[in-house]
């Protein structure tokens, strides 16, 4: 196995369990991420996502496959989650296709990619039929995400502290 599938292998293993701090371990500490739902992410906001979104999993599946290596540096994988969102409650199957680049055993950056009106039809329903390929549907969708991230980080660092956020 080469270090690519082996560093895909053990961060969507860690994911497909929500073991989201062996997920964090496969990244650099300058690492960058991005995706249709997040956009850009970076450090303590890139590390605090998959936490939030692995203690948030509801009735949650991942597989992934298909792991090629593009030159020394970057690979591909396709990975399909299978979840309820926890907002509305809908299930989800979101079909990614990951670009990773990998040096030194670290993914260093990460960029998802999937059809974000497809997710808001499964995940907003009605909504997200009718409207979820509009600036401002996923506008508000991408608001969102970063609100919820920033409001968990808040939370995280309260709970650390010992302090509690109302």
């Amino acid at each position: 196995m080469t270090e690519h599938e082996q560093v895909i292998t053990r961060f969507y293993t860690a994911f497909s369990q929500l073991d989201y701090k062996t997920m964090q371990d496969c990244y650099s500490k300058d690492a960058v991420f991005n995706d249709p739902v997040f956009g850009l992410l970076q450090g303590a906001e890139l590390m605090a996502m998959w936490e939030m979104l692995c203690k948030n999993a509801q009735k949650f599946s991942l597989r992934f496959s298909n792991i090629q290596s593009q030159d020394q540096e970057y690979a591909t994988c396709e990975w399909v989650a299978d979840y309820h969102f926890s907002k509305t409650g809908r299930q989800v199957v979101n079909r990614v296709k990951a670009h990773m680049r990998i040096q030194n055993g670290l993914i260093t950056e990460h960029s998802d990619l999937f059809d974000l009106w497809k997710w808001s039809r499964q995940a907003l329903g009605i909504p997200g039929w009718l409207l979820g390929w509009s600036n401002f549907i996923q506008g508000k969708i991408h608001r969102n995400a970063k609100k919820s991230l920033e409001k968990f980080m808040q939370l995280s660092a309260a709970a650390s502290n010992g302090n509690t956020i109302q």
